[in-house]
């Protein structure tokens, strides 16, 4: 299994080249075992039956006469000096009892004393042939060559056929990366594509089909077919959504009519009953508050992923931020409450939105942080020239299993028994990303929550007066609200 994991990491264009190149290897290498064995085999016997047949012509051709009187053999023919450095052969003469009587050249290997025939011995071919003189008895003559001639021979041999197997090995490499490069080229347009799809999400991009009719082409056709279907898919589920939407916005909208109609004929009761029927009236006036925040959340939520947007004029941030402290202040508690936010930070945005985004990050720090916390709510800018909203408190934090969600609707934080809906922060996102701008979660060092919004910036001149939105325009928060005192 892991040889199995380890070839698995090996690009397919190296694993059929390489498979390709070892098939090779192991066939060039067949037939070099085969054909060097044969080949060193043949070119032995040659260098054997050369070296026999001049020993046996060495034989037929000397002429040598034993000398009683001295004990010397005298050759008459042929000249064993000439006929030895012919072939950089070894000549020996012998007597019956192995004592050498010439030799040629002068200085040669003790080869002993050997039977009729051919043996290898020190080095050398060694051919032993008895030769009879006229005077009587005989001598052997020892005809002999050094085996590292056609030693050398073979060494050359092997070495041409190793380099032969390398060398078709290595081009059977090369031409196997080659042919599955251009194999595998197809392919790789493939998954640019589909990775270029991945990063911009975009399902109207077409796969390119090559004209082959081969898998690729198969592929990329089923890809083609896979990418038009979701589409097709995509486009169908963005139209229900979209319908969604409008019927969100579109019903929140009309739910204010009479819920306006309620709150006021509940105020209405809440002053002229009494008792049990006063008490009544006043929770249902704070129960139709709350759905009158909730329908208004709803609302900006459901236009905004619509796309619809109130029309935006040049109003100050730093005003806003004062706004927003002063209502949140009598509800406040124990909090104290700080704003650093001095004017002329212009920005282009509906006010109700952004006083709604400033309102549910100080609501957020009042409701997630003990008595005696501070809260700061910060306007500045950003070495770019954006403005900067900084509201940040100094209590206990976010826990690090919502943060990730935070933004999220719906999302409650630890220790939440029913006070929000879930849809401040959600809000706050949706408000800074339509006026062009974000919002981060940061953590403050040693403990506390900072959060930053950011958004651009209006150059500082004197503005016209206010108009919070069009004639015939729907606020998306209802009426504006006032600072309390």
């Amino acid at each position: 299994m892991p040889v199995l994991g380890w070839l698995d990491r090996i690009p397919i264009r190296w694993r059929l080249a390489g498979g390709s190149a070892v098939l090779t290897l192991v066939i060039l290498t067949s037939f070099a075992v085969l054909i060097g064995h044969l080949t060193t085999t043949r070119i032995r016997a040659d260098f054997d039956d050369q070296t026999e047949r001049a020993a046996d012509q060495l034989r037929n051709s000397i002429e040598a006469t034993y000398d009683l009187g001295t004990g010397t053999v005298r050759f008459s023919r042929p000249n064993l000096q000439f006929y030895a450095s012919a072939d950089n052969a070894v000549i020996r003469v012998l007597t019956q009892d192995g004592t050498r009587v010439k030799s040629f050249p002068r200085r040669t290997p003790d080869f002993g004393l050997q039977p009729e025939g051919g043996t290898d011995v020190a080095g050398y071919r060694v051919e032993t042939r008895p030769f009879p003189l006229l005077g009587g008895g005989y001598i052997l003559v020892q005809y002999a060559r050094k085996l590292a001639e056609v030693n050398a021979t073979i060494d050359r041999v092997k070495f041409f056929l190793l380099t032969g197997v390398l060398g078709g090995a290595a081009f059977a490499l090369m031409a196997g990366l080659l042919v599955a490069g251009n194999a595998m080229r197809p392919v790789r347009r493939l998954t640019e594509t589909a990775r270029e799809i991945a990063r911009t999400r975009d399902p109207n991009r077409r796969m390119q089909v090559p004209e082959a009719t081969d898998e690729v082409a198969e592929l990329a056709r089923t890809l083609d077919e896979m990418l038009l279907a979701l589409e097709s898919s995509r486009a169908e589920t963005e139209e229900t959504l979209q319908r969604q939407r409008a019927f969100v916005a579109d019903a929140s909208h009309e739910l204010r009519t009479p819920l306006t109609s309620v709150l006021a004929n509940l105020e209405l009761l809440t002053e002229v009953l009494d008792g049990e029927r006063g008490e009544a009236a006043r929770s249902a006036l704070r129960s139709s508050q709350r759905m009158r925040r909730l329908v208004a959340d709803l609302l900006l939520l459901a236009r905004a992923d619509a796309g619809r947007e109130v029309r935006h004029v040049p109003l100050d941030l730093s005003q806003v931020v004062v706004e927003a402290a002063a209502e949140l202040g009598p509800v406040a508690g124990e909090h104290e409450l700080a704003v650093d936010a001095p004017a002329g930070a212009m920005v282009s945005g509906a006010r109700d939105e952004l006083h709604r985004l400033v309102l549910n990050l100080m609501e957020n720090a009042v409701k997630h942080t003990p008595d005696g916390t501070r809260i700061d709510a910060i306007v500045e800018r950003d070495a770019s020239g954006r403005l900067v909203l900084v509201v940040q408190d100094d209590g206990p934090g976010v826990p690090a299993s919502v943060q990730g969600r935070l933004f999220e609707r719906f999302v409650r934080g630890e220790g939440d028994r029913g006070g929000s809906t879930g849809l401040g922060l959600a809000i706050v996102r949706a408000v800074s990303e339509a006026h062009g701008g974000g919002v981060r979660l940061e953590d403050r060092e040693p403990h506390g929550t900072r959060f930053v919004v950011t958004l651009p910036a209006l150059p500082v001149e004197p503005a016209a007066p206010e108009q919070d939105e069009e004639p015939g325009e729907t606020s998306l928060l209802g009426p504006p609200v006032r600072p309390a005192g």
